[in-house]
């Protein structure tokens, strides 16, 4: 039964408590805090997320005016915010990164049945990064330009479900191409990128691993035709090769074949040459794979509008960081609660009805089983929503 605890609490259960006191014992986040515990910071900062707060003195004055149902919420006591900057600056961030790492493979195996645009047996990835801009004035240690401040968001998309399976926070100045150094690469799965990760070392060891890669080729790539396959024109395919690299250093790194495919998009008359290692797949599904990574840009519009990361409660890099992975989290959990309770509303509906309902005293399921909403694109904020919520 459901009496007497609020929306927030039934939303706190699908935590999975056990492994965050691990992440926590595995950097000592309680360490002399008397007071405020690493969990009661994950909730306040959820609470934050969730309610769309904009600063500590805001968090602090919302907490206090819930009164006795702080208490039914899991609070025990309203936060001041001193003791909330105190405990975002000093506390570990990698408590809450690893804890949302937690979170993903909840969220891999809920989504692993998900339908996908194109019939392929394998998984498919988008990777990507987009920079959080900050102000060099408050954040001097995020520069990364003269006059400018900023971190950089790095993700693997998961085109299966459109969830986050690998986030790396870096300074901005960190060059995209590194991001490929961090991921260990599924044999047979599709990695697409775009043409700014383009590094033909880090591609073969792609190759080597067993998986495929799909990219775009910059106009100063050369390689030499071996010999070309027939293709459908009327599709809009202009041509599909197998070529070898012909600069020395760039033939030193990749030895292997590749396949090159131009194709001419029949809405837009937009040319594009793809690179892929795959030899199997028609050309048409390479340049249709290639359509999907658009949904990795749809995720960082999403994050951006709808959680709490463009704007900060602390300066310290610590404080970024921490809020950054709770903001991750808080939408990983809600994605999580969306599957395991098969909710009807999209993902931005779910967190409007939560924003509104978190602590009336009724059945989650009953606040959220509200008819399908969908985002509606004349909302003045421009709203988006991502495939498949």
């Amino acid at each position: 039964m459901n009496e007497g605890r609020t929306v927030f609490a039934q939303l706190m259960d699908f935590l999975p408590k056990y492994e965050f006191d691990k992440c926590v014992q595995r950097y000592r986040g309680n360490f002399r805090s008397r007071v405020f515990a690493a969990y009661e910071q994950f909730l306040v900062m959820a609470f934050a997320q969730l309610t769309w707060r904009e600063s500590l003195r805001d968090v602090e004055t919302c907490l206090r005016a819930l009164g006795p149902k702080l208490y039914h919420s899991g609070f025990r006591h309203a936060v001041p915010r001193s003791t909330l900057a105190d405990a975002n600056e000093r506390r570990d961030w990698r408590i809450f990164a690893d804890f949302g790492q937690v979170l993903i493979q909840q969220a891999c195996s809920l989504y692993a049945g998900e339908p996908f645009a194109l019939e392929l047996q394998r998984e498919v990835y988008a990777l990507d990064s987009t920079t959080i801009d900050l102000c060099l004035s408050l954040f001097p240690w995020a520069r990364f330009r003269q006059g400018k401040a900023g971190i950089k968001l790095h993700t693997l998309l998961r085109l299966r479900g459109a969830f986050p399976t690998v986030v790396i926070l870096t300074p901005a100045r960190t060059h995209d191409v590194n991001f490929l150094d961090q991921i260990s690469f599924e044999p047979g799965c599709f990695y697409i990128m775009d043409k700014a990760y383009t590094d033909f070392d880090r591609f073969h060891r792609v190759h080597r691993s067993g998986a495929f890669f799909v990219t775009r080729a910059r106009k100063s790539f050369r390689g030499r035709r071996r010999y070309s396959q027939p293709v459908d024109k009327s599709a809009g395919l202009i041509f599909d090769q197998t070529v070898v690299l012909v600069q020395f250093y760039a033939l030193k790194e990749y030895p292997d074949a590749l396949r090159r495919i131009g194709y001419r998009d029949p809405l837009s008359g937009r040319r594009f040459v793809f690179l892929t290692n795959n030899f199997s797949q028609p050309a048409l599904t390479i340049a249709q794979l290639y359509r999907c990574r658009w949904q990795v840009e749809l995720f960082f519009k999403w994050v951006k509008q709808h959680l709490r990361i463009k704007a900060f409660y602390g300066i310290s890099e610590n404080a970024v960081r921490t809020q950054i992975w709770i903001a991750i989290s808080v939408y990983l959990l809600v994605a999580i609660i969306k599957k395991r309770l098969d909710l009807k509303p999209s993902l931005y509906g779910v967190l409007q009805i939560l924003s509104l309902t978190l602590f009336e005293k009724t059945s989650i399921l009953q606040a959220l089983a509200q008819p399908n909403m969908l985002c509606n694109q004349s909302d003045n904020r421009n709203q988006q929503c991502l495939p498949g919520f």
